[in-house]
């Protein structure tokens, strides 16, 4: 049996179609996770309340950055991916095939460490579509919660 939301986060933002899970300790950001909507859950260290204050920040404008302190994951081919993804100006995409061939690697693994991102939002795997404009990959496989988390991300990023 799954632990009830509040024992898994350390505060829970809602955002207009999804909410999003912060877990953290007093140091380090350990993940962000889409959640589909549900009550928010008040910070419980300071780390959380900052970065409740930044998604906050950037899901009113989408032209914030992000400073949060990331707790280092991942393999080194992961963080290659992440570290690409998060040089993707805000207001553009790349295809899978776009970020594998600036890596020199095949596309399928660049989908499968969007999948693993454990910093949604903060690394913008959301700028990250299938060839040919769809937004297929990790959004696609998680059915249509995560593609209309995907499709309002991309949306609040062009205004």
């Amino acid at each position: 049996m799954k632990a009830p939301a509040a024992a898994r986060y350390q505060a829970i933002v809602r955002a207009p179609t999804f909410s999003i899970g912060v877990r953290c300790d007093e140091m380090e950001i350990h993940a962000l996770d889409y959640l589909k909507p549900c009550a928010e859950i008040a910070p419980t260290n300071a780390l959380a309340a900052e970065a409740v204050r930044q998604l906050r920040a950037y899901l009113a404008d989408a032209d914030f950055d992000f400073s949060l302190p990331l707790r280092p994951s991942g393999t080194a081919f992961q963080r290659r991916v992440w570290n690409e993804i998060a040089a993707i100006p805000k207001r553009e995409t790349r295809s899978y095939g776009e970020v594998a061939k600036a890596l020199h690697n095949a596309p399928r693994a660049v989908g499968q460490a969007c999948g693993a991102n454990p910093f949604p939002l903060v690394v913008p795997c959301h700028r990250v579509i299938a060839a040919g404009g769809a937004l297929g990959g990790f959004a696609r496989n998680r059915g249509d919660f995560m593609l209309d988390v995907k499709r309002w991300l991309l949306a609040h990023e062009r205004h």
